[in-house]
């Protein structure tokens, strides 16, 4: 943990060959990190842009685009399970996530089928099945979990996909008879990003949404008392230069909590020294911000719902670019 106290885990959102022998195991040795996430996102820029990756691809000349990808990105996951093995052990995350083909989101046999495939494929219990929070994925997490697999609920704006997960959770919880570690990813910076600009027009204070959207929907998980279920704070690095870089971290530093992180945002959040809580926030205080918003005629639901499209967009586009390139 990076602080034990609180039980606040801090998790790498990357993943790249020559980091993982490098900065990723110094970042391990320090207790600054103790577990990793990737997207589709990060693994095109990683196999499209590091010279890690060639010798492997010239020897997969005769396979198709996909099963280029997935030799290249499971040895990259299973390289990252085994180096995070030891934290696994010893109770203390130790987990790395790898994401779904994202054009199988609205189906949710095939989610389930690619699920069980990849975790057999890399062969580390230490891996979470990332999974997007839509109607089939929700299934999908349910029947991942009923076989004991870690799921990584991603793509989460909304407090109602949250609670989706985490009866999904619960459900595959009681058929296996074991609650496995499951995370619900809840997307924090896109909000204010996509928000902020009508905010200002408005008098409204910005780079606030985000956070009190993510401690409303905290509060539900930490309600729900799902086993073994945490919430995750993802899309956490800064865009506005206006803000600390480690800002969306400080602001959610919450018990019982992941946040998954660039790692020049992780640097800056160590850096600073802080270690005090910042969640849970006050209803009241969320209502009255988000009262302020609806008074001005923004449709705050409205633009969740678009964040959630663009996301699985943004994913399936990157998914494409990979394919298209291999």
């Amino acid at each position: 943990m990076y602080i034990e106290d609180l039980k606040f885990s801090l998790w790498a959102d990357f993943i790249e060959r020559d980091y993982l022998d490098n900065e990723f195991k110094e970042l391990i040795n320090k207790g600054i990190i103790n577990g990793a996430t990737s997207n589709p996102a990060i693994f095109k820029n990683a196999i499209l842009h590091s010279d890690a990756y060639i010798k492997q691809l010239q020897s997969l000349e005769n396979l198709t685009a996909k099963e280029k990808y997935e030799a290249v990105a499971l040895y990259d996951i299973a390289k990252a399970a085994d180096i995070l093995r030891p934290l696994y052990d010893a109770k203390d995350d130790g987990y790395v996530s790898i994401e779904v083909d994202p054009f199988l989101c609205d189906d949710a046999e095939a989610t389930i089928d690619e699920g069980k495939r990849l975790f057999e494929a890399i062969e580390r219990p230490n891996v979470m099945i990332k999974v997007p929070a839509t109607q089939a994925g929700y299934k999908a997490m349910e029947e991942l979990t009923a076989l004991g697999i870690a799921v990584n609920a991603t793509l989460i704006f909304k407090k109602e996909q949250a609670i989706e997960c985490a009866e999904a959770f619960r459900r595959g919880g009681e058929r296996n008879g074991s609650n496995p570690d499951t995370v619900i990813s809840i997307f924090v910076s896109r909000i204010d990003r996509a928000l902020d600009p009508l905010l200002k027009m408005n008098d409204i204070p910005v780079a606030l949404s985000g956070i009190y959207n993510s401690a409303d929907i905290y509060n539900e998980i930490e309600a729900m008392k799902v086993d073994n279920t945490r919430a995750l704070f993802a899309s956490t690095g800064v865009k506005d230069d206006s803000l600390p870089a480690h800002y969306y971290i400080e602001k959610l530093l919450a018990y019982n909590s992941v946040n998954t992180a660039p790692v020049e945002t992780i640097f800056a959040f160590d850096k600073s020294g802080c270690k005090e809580k910042a969640l849970p926030i006050s209803q009241d205080v969320i209502r009255e911000h988000f009262m302020k918003i609806k008074e001005a005629g923004i449709d705050f639901d409205l633009i969740l719902q678009q964040q959630i499209e663009d996301g699985l967009i943004a994913f399936k586009d990157a998914f494409k670019e990979i394919l298209e390139a291999l």
